[in-house]
């Protein structure tokens, strides 16, 4: 499972595949690919697979590939897979029904054998919101509100309503965490999340955000909290040791050494 005390993992972000090179050209997902990367992931130890949700596909949203349900990817990939886990990160917790989002949740960790991990962010295109006759500047208590409704009716509270349930259950308590920021503050994710996710950035500026995290932990609960870097590496054919910058990330062949 990711997010042990003194552990480090690894793992991959899905869809994979070549980016098309016209400006705003998009190419819908390839699923034959995505289930035959996920098996290779699978039985080569990695730790998990990590899947984006893009509730609308748009020439403006930074990765042109048409993405697909993150919930019916996740349950394809469910089935071609044993041991790895299966990630969201993140669900647009605004954008969907909390209980909706926990059915789905549910769902797929009892499909996967207990093996998925939910995923939650707040949004950031004011078009997408507008979309969903929602207001991008109520996202903050949006994904307050819809957290508490998700995370009561995943432990079995539906509004107080006893004659509902949510099913079927793996067994285990399903964890949940904050990607981004969620237009939280640190000390808001550390209680309510099993751990955070956040992005690449310089060295120097991570360094002080870990430490900005670490604090945070502290002084809201006792209870071990992990801390996830996303970082994009665009791996090219040579096997040059030249390591460039890009956004969130780098490029560079399989020799490539940042010299840290």
């Amino acid at each position: 499972m990711l997010f042990q005390p003194e552990k480090l993992s690894l793992g991959i972000v899905l869809p994979i595949q070549p980016r098309t090179i016209k400006e705003a050209e998009t190419t819908d997902i390839d699923f034959a690919l995505q289930l035959d990367l996920a098996a290779r992931a699978d039985a080569l130890g990695f730790a998990a697979l990590w899947v984006r949700d893009v509730p609308l596909n748009s020439p403006a949203y930074p990765d042109p590939i048409g993405h697909s349900d993150p919930f019916v990817l996740l349950g394809a990939l469910a089935a071609m897979t044993r041991r790895i886990t299966l990630a969201t990160g993140a669900i647009v917790l605004p954008l969907r029904h909390p209980l909706h989002i926990a059915k789905a949740a549910l769902s797929l960790d009892a499909l996967s054998g207990g093996r998925f991990l939910l995923g939650l962010g707040s949004g950031d295109r004011p078009s997408e919101f507008k979309a969903f006759g929602e207001n991008l500047a109520d996202r903050r208590e949006l994904f307050r509100s819809h957290w508490e409704t998700l995370s009561a009716a995943i432990a079995g509270d539906i509004g107080g309503r006893e004659e509902y349930r949510m099913a079927p259950r793996s067994g285990r308590d399903l964890p949940l965490i904050a990607v981004g920021s969620s237009s939280q503050s640190l000390e808001w994710i550390a209680r309510n999340a099993l751990a955070w996710m956040t992005y690449h950035r310089p060295l120097a500026v991570q360094k002080d955000r870990i430490g900005l995290w670490h604090g945070a932990v502290a002084r809201s609960t006792t209870a071990f909290r992990g801390l996830g870097q996303a970082m994009a590496l665009d791996l090219v054919d040579t096997a040059s040791d030249r390591v460039e910058e890009i956004t969130l990330g780098y490029r560079t062949g399989r020799k490539g050494s940042c010299g840290f």
